[in-house]
């Protein structure tokens, strides 16, 4: 079960770093580093609880103290990485969103200086990606590449756009990363319950 979760946790955030509307904003020279830095955390979490399965497995076979304590030990790591991973992910969400916003004005702000070239393709991708275009209503009227078929008017402020999809993408890291907390919490309970059994019938043998 637990190398089973690992592994979801090392998919689930790699599509968020990889495969989702996010994924454009690192392709630049900017990222915003505080929302990746709760993904490293949660895939960093994921691939250690998909190793260390490996250790409850064995000692739970071999009913051996050695390998249920380490297994306690790596899960009280893990434990610790999934709780920052959620505490970065609610608490830091304003900041997160800023730095999205920001990356996305300094684009916007470099197209209206000098239209074309890179940076009409990068604010082009921003727009495909997000499905907007612009900061405001008028900016439909200045000749910026919007996406076909966007909808009007709820898709034409980018910057709120950018804070919708920031906040459920940092939600779905702090559900994710609080729910692995709690099986890692059953995880350790169960590991020592284990432990003291194999005591037990050691002593009384």
């Amino acid at each position: 079960i637990f190398q089973l979760a690992g592994m979801a946790v090392i998919a689930f955030g790699l599509w968020l770093r990889f495969g989702g509307v996010m994924a454009d904003f690192a392709s630049d020279k900017k990222s915003p580093e505080y929302f990746f830095m709760g993904l490293y955390v949660l895939v960093g979490a994921g691939a250690l609880m998909t190793t260390v399965g490996f250790f409850g497995c064995c000692g739970a076979a071999r009913e051996s103290q050695c390998l249920l304590g380490a297994f306690f030990a790596c899960l009280l790591v893990i434990f610790a990485a999934e709780v920052t991973a959620g505490v970065f992910a609610f608490i830091g969400k304003k900041v997160a969103i800023q730095e999205g916003q920001k990356i996305y004005e300094d684009v916007y702000d470099d197209y209206m200086k000098n239209p074309g070239g890179e940076v009409n393709r990068t604010i082009y991708k921003y727009h495909l990606a997000l499905q907007c275009c612009g900061k405001d209503n008028m900016e439909q009227q200045t000749g910026l590449p919007c996406p076909e078929n966007i909808q009007m008017p709820k898709a034409s402020n980018c910057l709120v756009e950018i804070q919708n999809v920031i906040d459920a993408n940092l939600h779905l890291v702090g559900i994710v990363g609080i729910a692995i907390a709690g099986i890692t919490i059953f995880g350790m309970i169960f590991s020592m319950v284990l432990c003291c059994a194999i005591r037990n019938t050691r002593d009384m043998i």
